[in-house]
């Protein structure tokens, strides 16, 4: 009784530790299950409104029919019942050895002594094989458990299938709104393509797939996306430039790219074909010659149901080597675009490692250790698992690689996966079913060196996804806060800077300058004619004054006779009219309406004047007289006109001829005055000046000087001489000089002594209307000289009322027509609006702009 009694005792400590450990490990393994599903509490914000009416719309009962009876569930359990029934046992043993007779035990001691001895060694091997049958046990719990949570969840993603398919037929009265997943990457492209100087995109998650080249990176992603949607090679680089991957969840499994409208079935083998054709050219076409890869992204949306939400960045493979066909910076170019994308502080960087090659030969795992040193936004997969496995010789490497003993880099979790036998033609569906397999049979499973949450490329889909929107919520509120901050700034700057203004945007102010233009422009439509003529006159006579003097007037006061004078201005004229006057006119013309045009943009007194606008101003005023073609049609009737108006002769009242007088006057003053301005910088000063400024002349001066002096010696002995020197004349002062030492050119002109004559003339001629009336009959005095500049001063007056005429009627209106043109350009050119409209203050404006709409508006 005492050797039973004993055995029954240590029975009762292996039957209650067996029960201790298994409770443990299944409370253990519940809780493993528990920690590997995400608290989706959390994330009530992120799931669309219409997912919360579906109660009104599926029927309940139905779905609990299609759930597992409780009785299946309950053959998974252990036998309460036995369990119960043991304890009872072992209980009524314990109590009858307690009663039995203490003094067996001495006599029974021998034999229990060599009883114990094998009774231990049968314990050995008895317990190693329960420990054995408990782990075959549990394991066999776990994949019963696992089956029947892809059952559960095969079966809810077919009938979210069918809601979503329900819910595109228009089950839903209300117009359903795009996806979270969908509009964040929206605003990732968008803000990809903004302004550099606003660095919002790079605070923003997305999960950056990195690994060495043919590290199976790619074959991760697509396990994810649940398609094999990119081009494969064997051992070559095949993607060249990132790939942005938008994952969300549809009735459909398809593809669309960002800037396409095709969408690929990714359950068609010739749909899949054709979209990894067309990522290939993409790729290709975004290199630039010379080059192997390109920073340019291409972006991609993959749907489908079941799949996780969240947004991937697919980069070149890391390579170590540059080998023949590649180009020289094809290594450092790939260092740069993967630094710059896992430089921003909120991406998840999702660092792929071959598990068939070496550890030691990894580049990228030191790339993201630099990157990412404390681990704090990397997750770690180790593909191949299955090559590792079977090519090491210890296997409990692979342990330390997932448990990161073996690199120094630092990571939130660490994953083991397979992807495949290597096999292009592989389908997803086998790809999985190979992998869980693998996983079911592998000792690194088996034996504990892998824990069940950190294998399959499922599990790490649950978990990047979960990393990643947790990552989004945390960086948005960053970038709210942010936001604030900058609001408030540029809210202060304004108040403190432009307290009186209103905050008007680039677009604003060039509405409101628009305006201003287009009043200014009307403006011309409101200069009175009187103001048009006088301009025009004054112009036009500046312009051809030079002529009139020197090729007209002076020839024909050579003459010693009036008519000769007459006929030699008649046909002065007429060659003048055919030939120049016209285009002088419509130069003239022309001109000032330009200076009128610059003069209102310029001297605009409107209450809104704003200097900010005066380049832009210029540039209209510019663009617009460029494009402005005068009507020269009106060029023949003007001729006319001119001709006609300069044939008169018939000067009929006294004021007539006092204007002309006075006309002539001014004219020949301003000459005279020209005149003795020449001559004076020609001689250089007199005695006077250069004894009070203590200046002397040079050497030209002299000889200029002297010059004067000789020909004012030959006036004193003419006092009637000509505009002109004769060649005798000439002759005479160069000899003269000559003999003084003094070199002259052989022609020179004495002006100012004409213009002097000439203005005693005109004088005289003020009480000439009566001789002019009788065709100077019996009289010595002739002014046909005023007569001349008469016709001349007539000519100016009718051209001016001609051209102010078509100014008015015809030319002001095309400036306005194409005014308000290069306004239109301008207004749909937001390059040119840029470049035109600068200033700090517009800058802040547009901040502001920015701001009130939200960083993501």
């Amino acid at each position: 009784m005492l050797r039973l009694a004993t055995r029954l005792l240590r029975l009762r400590y292996i039957v209650l530790g067996s029960a201790v450990g298994g409770g443990y490990t299944a409370k253990k393994t519940y809780e493993e299950w528990k920690d590997m599903l995400p608290d989706f509490n959390e994330y009530n914000w992120v799931v669309p409104d219409f997912i919360w009416e579906l109660s009104e719309q599926i029927d309940l009962d139905k779905l609990t029919k299609a759930l597992p009876e409780i009785e299946e569930i309950a053959k998974l359990l252990p036998d309460m019942d036995k369990i119960g029934e043991n304890f009872a046992f072992l209980k009524s043993l314990l109590s009858s050895d307690t009663a039995s007779d203490p003094a067996l035990k001495a006599t029974d001691a021998p034999a229990a002594a060599s009883a114990e001895a094998s009774d231990k060694q049968h314990k050995k091997s008895s317990d190693k094989e329960k420990v054995d049958q408990l782990q075959e046990e549990l394991l066999r719990t776990q994949m019963k458990y696992q089956r029947m949570l892809e059952r559960l969840e095969k079966e809810n993603k077919e009938l979210r299938k069918v809601v979503l398919q329900k819910d595109d037929k228009g089950i839903h009265q209300r117009k359903i709104k795009k996806s979270l997943i969908d509009l964040y990457s929206e605003v990732l492209d968008i803000l990809s393509d903004y302004d550099s100087n606003y660095n919002t995109q790079d605070h923003l998650p997305r999960v950056v797939v990195v690994g060495d080249q043919s590290a199976g990176k790619t074959s991760v992603l697509e396990m994810i996306a649940q398609a094999r949607i990119f081009p494969r090679g064997s051992g070559e680089m095949m993607t060249r430039s990132p790939v942005k991957v938008t994952l969300s969840e549809g009735p459909h499994h398809v593809a669309i790219f960002k800037d396409s409208g095709r969408e690929f079935d990714l359950g068609k083998e010739e749909d899949l074909a054709a979209l990894r054709h067309e990522i290939e050219l993409r790729m290709r076409k975004s290199v630039k010659d010379g080059q192997t890869v390109s920073p340019e992204t291409i972006s991609l949306s993959v749907k489908g149901p079941g799949i996780q939400r969240m947004v991937l960045v697919d980069l070149p493979g890391v390579i170590s080597t540059v080998t023949a066909g590649m180009a020289a910076d094809t290594k450092e170019t790939i260092f740069s675009i993967s630094k710059a994308y896992m430089q921003n502080p909120n991406a998840i960087i999702l660092c792929i490692q071959d598990g068939s090659v070496d550890a030691e030969r990894s580049i990228v795992t030191d790339l993201v250790s630099q990157m990412d040193p404390h681990g704090k936004r990397t997750i770690f997969v180790l593909t191949k698992v299955d090559l590792a496995e079977k090519n090491l010789a210890s296997p409990s490497r692979i342990q330390q690689i997932v448990e990161g003993k073996l690199f120094p880099m630092k990571a939130l979790g660490y994953f083991a996966v397979v992807t495949g036998k290597g096999s292009t033609g592989e389908s997803i569906d086998s790809i999985k079913d190979y992998e869980e397999d693998f996983f079911q049979n592998s000792r690194l499973l088996r034996d504990g060196m892998l824990k069940a949450h950190q294998v399959t490329t499922k599990n790490l889909s649950l978990a990047v996804s979960d990393c990643f929107w947790k990552m989004v919520r945390e960086s948005v509120e960053q970038q709210a806060d942010a936001f604030k901050a900058s609001r408030f700034n540029l809210e202060t700057e304004w108040k403190n800077n432009y307290p009186r203004l209103r905050e008007l945007d680039r677009n604003e102010l060039y509405e409101k300058a628009k305006n201003e233009i287009l009043d200014e422009v009307i403006s011309l439509s409101q200069v009175t004619p009187k103001h048009w003529e006088a301009m025009l006159q004054k112009k036009l006579w500046e312009r051809v004054s030079t002529h009139v003097i020197e090729n007209i007037y002076l020839p024909a006061a050579q003459t010693m006779d009036s008519g000769t004078f007459n006929t030699t201005v008649d046909i002065k004229l007429k060659q003048w009219t055919d030939k120049q006057l016209p285009h002088k006119a419509l130069e003239v013309a022309w001109e000032t309406l330009q200076e009128e045009f610059a003069r209102f943009m310029a001297e605009y007194k409107g209450k809104d004047q704003d200097d900010i606008f005066d380049k832009l101003k210029e540039a209209v005023k510019d663009e617009s007289i460029k494009r402005h073609k005068w009507n020269e049609r009106a060029m023949d009737s003007l001729r006319v006109i001119q001709h006609n108006a300069l044939e008169d002769r018939s000067i009929t009242d006294k004021p007539q001829w006092d204007a002309a007088i006075k006309f002539m006057d001014e004219t020949l003053q301003t000459r005279l005055k020209d005149t003795d301005s020449v001559i004076h910088d020609m001689v250089g000063p007199d005695w006077k000046q250069r004894w009070l400024n203590w200046s002397n002349r040079t050497p030209d001066q002299h000889i200029r000087n002297e010059t004067k002096n000789e020909l004012e010696r030959l006036l004193k002995l003419n006092e009637e001489h000509t505009a002109y020197l004769a060649n005798d004349e000439v002759t005479t002062v160069r000899k003269n000089l000559e003999g003084r030492g003094v070199e002259v050119d052989p022609v020179l002109m004495y002006r100012r002594h004409f213009l002097q004559k000439a203005l005693v003339h005109c004088n005289l001629c003020k009480k000439g209307f009566y001789y002019y009336q009788r065709h100077f009959v019996d009289s010595e005095l002739e002014c046909n000289d005023v007569v001349l500049f008469w016709r001349i001063q007539r000519m100016l007056m009718i051209t001016a009322n001609t051209l102010r005429q078509q100014l008015t009627n015809t030319e002001v209106r095309r400036l306005e027509k194409n005014v308000k043109e290069v306004l239109e350009d301008i207004g749909e050119d937001s390059e040119k609006k840029t470049q035109l409209i600068i200033g700090r203050r517009v800058q802040l404006a547009e901040d502001l702009k920015r701001a009130y709409k939200g960083p993501y508006g």
